[in-house]
């Protein structure tokens, strides 16, 4: 049985804006300029977080809790043993081997997840987790980028069985579930590659349109990993609530690498409202992670709950360590009601796929609303102009990043990681200043073809693409509008291609449902009979927000649309 989660004081007496705790040691108070702290030592990271795992001391300690089942870390390396077994089996015929060959899986979170993760490292091979959410056109995209020796996928899930059809079409092996079991004295796997060795390639969306491929390497993880385990005080007593998709950094990372790295606990939940608040107040979690959209999910249930379930989910939330939000820009009025119902001060940090995170608040000390806090452990920040050279404190510019954490290279893209740099450090595309004791507050994307939508970022370009060849489309534009929820929510204009029957708002909706990632379609559809262009013939997309933006405040002096095109924002996730 693990300990209970020591309780940590909730400080409701402090201004709404700012969270004070006792004065102790803290990595981020030592980072109020760009340099790098000295708790980060790369050399003496061991190769990879399965090694990591190998030469800890605590096999017998819960690992993974899956659908209530504890799975002890001796037990999970023994499945990534297996799992490592397997694929290299399935790559004996060709003779040679899986070192930095790509393994892309389809598997939901969970133990048999997390185990084939590690079984991929374990193997010497490259880790490319395919999103369950994501329709078979996403999911062929990332096979024909990433061109995968092996593709492992879950029978269970409904995309699985066109998708592995289309990898045999592509000449990669398919595996599916399940794997074999593993024998209580299975032998380990050889010692894997070396720290420098490619390990993970997590999609992104990029201001070329469509998803690039970020690939770190283990050193690379090791250094996000620690920076965090650092700054945030990890420890093996820790068990956290992950709630999060495992495609994405902010899960893959920060909430399960971190706890592994650790010795820590981690409870995948079903991210349903009344069960992770329920599991929040068991006395039994001690970290949560998250993004504003599902704080803001989470705020809303508690409203709607029965008074004595209210005061019992808030008097067991109060409990945990730390909670921590992420992905998009935090709402103050979130921030705020969230102390209200919880006592705690949602720890606020930035980071991105190609950067793990770069700036975080602390752990202890003050916590600033509408801020990211300081550079982490080992990373290098700056806030440049135009021309790359550094501005003065309080003055904008572009967010750049320079140390171990930074991935090495866009997958096949040799042109577009040049252009990702400059003068090594990476060029983040996010505009941000420099306030009062080095506290950085990120303004917005420099581009506004990059929309971030409850923890996603959206290439505008990607889905108008794809809604171009829509038979009923002529043109279409697709823009960011703010959202006290989401951050940011897609509304698209669009010129009808004729006459014949215009598809009303849902009909449309349900069209990119089918070809795009939920989170991807546009909320809301507006048909126009032109997009306002510069002399250039470029679109003003500043122009097309701005029209939405004045039509939900009233004030737009637009023609009107066809009725049948105003949707109605949903109140669940798309």
């Amino acid at each position: 049985m693990r300990p209970a989660p020591k309780r940590a004081k909730s400080g409701l007496s402090h201004p709404p804006d700012r969270l004070h705790f006792p004065a102790a040691p803290n990595p981020l108070r030592r980072q109020a300029t760009s340099t790098p702290t000295a708790i980060l030592r790369t050399d003496d990271f061991p190769t990879t977080l399965p090694a990591r795992i190998g030469r800890a001391s605590f096999a017998d300690r819960i690992a993974v809790v899956d659908e209530g089942r504890p799975c002890s870390y001796g037990d999970l390396q023994r499945d990534a043993w297996a799992w490592s077994a397997r694929l290299t089996e399935e790559c004996r015929e060709g003779d040679t081997g899986l070192a930095s060959q790509r393994v892309a899986y389809l598997v939901p979170p969970g133990r048999t997840h997390v185990a084939l993760q590690l079984g991929i490292w374990t193997a010497g091979a490259i880790a490319v987790p395919l999103a369950v959410s994501h329709p078979l056109r996403e999911l062929e995209y990332v096979l024909d980028d990433a061109r995968p020796r092996i593709v492992v996928v879950d029978p269970s899930l409904p995309q699985s069985h066109q998708l592995a059809a289309s990898a045999k079409t592509r000449r990669a092996a398919v595996v599916a579930l399940p794997p074999p079991s593993p024998h209580p004295h299975t032998p380990p796997a050889p010692p894997p590659g070396p720290a420098r060795g490619p390990a993970l390639i997590i999609y992104t969306s990029g201001t070329t349109g469509r998803p690039k491929g970020a690939l770190t390497t283990h050193r690379n993880l090791a250094a996000q990993i620690t920076a965090l385990t650092a700054a945030w005080g990890w420890s093996a007593d820790d068990r956290i609530l992950h709630t999060l998709p495992l495609h994405h950094i902010h899960g893959v990372v920060n909430a399960l690498a971190c706890a592994l790295w650790s010795g820590a606990a981690c409870e995948f939940g079903s991210g349903a409202p009344a069960s992770t608040w329920d599991r929040l107040a068991s006395g039994e979690i001690t970290l949560f992670m998250s993004v504003p959209t599902v704080y803001a999910r989470l705020i809303r249930a508690w409203e709607e709950a029965a008074a004595p379930v209210r005061r019992r989910w808030s008097r067991g939330a109060a409990g945990l360590r730390l909670m921590v939000s992420g992905s998009a820009a935090l709402p103050v009025a979130t921030l705020e009601r969230w102390r209200e119902v919880t006592g705690h001060t949602l720890l606020e940090r930035y980071g991105m796929t190609e950067i793990g995170m770069a700036l975080s608040n602390p752990l202890i000390g003050e916590r600033r609303a509408g801020h990211v806090g300081l550079p982490l452990p080992g990373a290098e920040v700056r806030v440049v102009g135009d021309r790359g050279h550094p501005v003065a404190a309080g003055e904008q510019g572009e967010i750049e990043v320079r140390g171990p954490q930074v991935f090495r290279e866009y997958w096949g893209r040799p042109e577009e990681t040049a252009e990702a740099f400059r003068d090594g450090w990476f060029r983040t595309g996010d505009e941000a200043l420099v306030g009062e004791a080095g506290y950085y507050r990120i303004l917005g994307r420099r581009s506004v073809d990059i929309v971030k939508t409850g923890g996603y970022k959206v290439s505008a370009l990607e889905v108008e693409e794809l809604y171009r060849t829509h038979a009923a489309i002529r043109d279409l534009a697709v823009v960011g509008v703010p959202h006290p929820e989401w951050g940011e929510q897609l509304r698209a204009a669009w010129v009808p291609a004729g006459e014949g029957d215009v598809p009303s708002a849902g009909e449309l909706r349900a069209w990119g449902k089918e070809r795009l990632a939920p989170y991807k379609v546009p909320h809301e559809f507006a048909a126009v009979s032109g997009l306002p262009r510069n002399a250039m013939g470029k679109v003003q997309k500043t122009a097309v927000r701005d029209m939405f933006m004045e039509r939900e405040a009233g004030t737009s002096n637009a023609p009107p649309t066809d009725p049948r095109q105003a949707s109605t924002v949903p109140k669940e996730p798309p």
